[in-house]
């Protein structure tokens, strides 16, 4: 073979090679421009739950896409308008809550995902305007598996509104508490002690994740059983993070540091927590009827008291008499380490001096029997001098009892 059939073989070869490179590389720009229509029709879909359409059609103008995309990017919520609200609502249809920051309404993107609307009540100053903007920055940048999801937000002269994903079995106290008597519903008893306890472990975490996994510290204000929603499967998301201190605090646990002259921290909190432990526990609002019998000349007759539930609950503990705990809440005998666990954390969580309280991540760990728990030491020695201060200044013991006692529902 001569050099020139060689050469022709050679060229001939290096042409078929760049021949097939080419036929590749054309299937894969068809391939990529496929894939990058989806994407963008993908897009378009998510933007249409956003801004929809209003002409009756369902095209997205590149414009919203871009729009919807910078949200994302910047990690924001999505601004609505009254006349969103309304059409997810369907004219605000069905009523599911109200508190003291306002009304919840039920609602529909689009697409079909439920949300919950709610508008707050009343107006709002400059500072609170300014502040419920940052806020609501705040927790639209926080995701974790035990916290509402804030979808966006309304913002406008008569409307000011949050849009939050919609948690089917609603908050904790609807659950727990019959609304008229602050006792157990008959469907709370049903409820498993695994459930509750996954309950308190769950909003542990939610608020562990505020105070020590945020780039920022988030100090929630007010932990209570309405501000603890639950799913279908009774996992528990922490609400309204952040945004307590823009609304009327409505049956809250008020800690001791916002009634007393301590400085106020992310051991509110961890206060609250302990107290909101007492009310799954006790599946009960923090008091406790006690029947006595008097015997009087003609008849035998009975009376019922109020106790404050925390204090009770401590009283028996600390005689070893967490039987009868047991037995006021219906625990079975099975699950008794994990209520005493429950207890101890709880009775640590409110103590009197916050530097006593634990953290919420030792919260979580003795919860899940993974750190061990030192004895608590009583929580509640403050209220002696309470009463010693109370009947002092009235001259008379019964003044100080009463106030001894309002002062116990206070810091409920």
């Amino acid at each position: 073979m001569n050099s020139l059939a060689l050469a022709g073989i050679i060229v001939g070869g290096i042409v078929a090679i760049i021949l097939v490179k080419h036929i590749t590389r054309c299937v894969e720009v068809n391939r990529e421009g496929h894939a990058e229509r989806a994407r963008l029709q993908a897009m378009q879909m998510q933007a249409a739950v956003l801004q929809p359409a209003t002409s009756g059609t369902h095209n997205v103008e590149m414009e919203t896409v871009n729009r919807f995309l910078d949200g994302i990017l910047r990690e924001k919520p999505a601004r609505f308008t009254p006349e969103n609200l309304r059409e997810f609502t369907g004219g605000y249809a069905e009523r599911v809550g109200s508190g003291g920051f306002g009304v919840v309404y039920r609602g529909r993107f689009p697409n079909g995902v439920p949300v919950a609307v709610k508008v707050l009540n009343g107006t709002l100053d400059r500072r609170a305007e300014e502040q419920f903007m940052a806020e609501v920055g705040t927790a639209g940048r926080t995701y974790h598996i035990n916290l509402v999801r804030l979808y966006g937000f309304c913002f406008d002269a008569a409307t000011k509104a949050l849009v939050y994903e919609y948690l089917e079995n609603g908050s904790l106290d609807r659950v727990l508490f019959d609304a008229a008597g602050g006792v157990s519903r008959d469907g709370a008893h049903a409820l498993a002690f695994d459930t509750l306890h996954g309950i308190v472990v769950g909003t542990a975490k939610g608020i562990r994740y505020l105070h020590e996994e945020c780039q920022h510290r988030i100090i929630h204000y007010d932990i209570k059983p309405g501000n603890v929603l639950l799913a279908a499967d009774y996992s528990p998301k922490v609400a309204d993070f952040g945004l307590a201190r823009l609304c009327n605090r409505d049956n809250t646990h008020m800690t001791l540091e916002l009634w007393l002259p301590l400085p106020v921290t992310h051991k509110c909190d961890v206060y609250s927590f302990g107290m909101l432990v007492f009310e799954i526990l006790g599946r009960r609002r923090n008091y406790l009827e006690v029947k006595s019998q008097s015997q009087h000349t003609a008849s035998t007759e009975t009376t019922i008291s109020q106790e404050w539930y925390p204090k009770w609950v401590w009283q028996r503990f600390e005689q070893g008499r967490f039987d009868e705990v047991m037995a006021a809440s219906g625990i079975r005998a099975e699950d008794r380490e994990r209520a005493e666990r429950m207890c101890k954390v709880a009775l640590w969580c409110v103590q009197y001096q916050p530097e006593l309280r634990p953290a919420m991540s030792s919260a979580v760990r003795m919860l899940e029997g993974e750190e061990e728990i030192a004895r608590p030491v009583n929580p509640f020695t403050y209220m002696a001098s309470l009463h010693m201060i109370s009947g002092s200044s009235s001259g008379g013991s019964t003044t100080a009892t009463t106030s001894g006692d309002s002062a116990n529902r206070s810091s409920a």
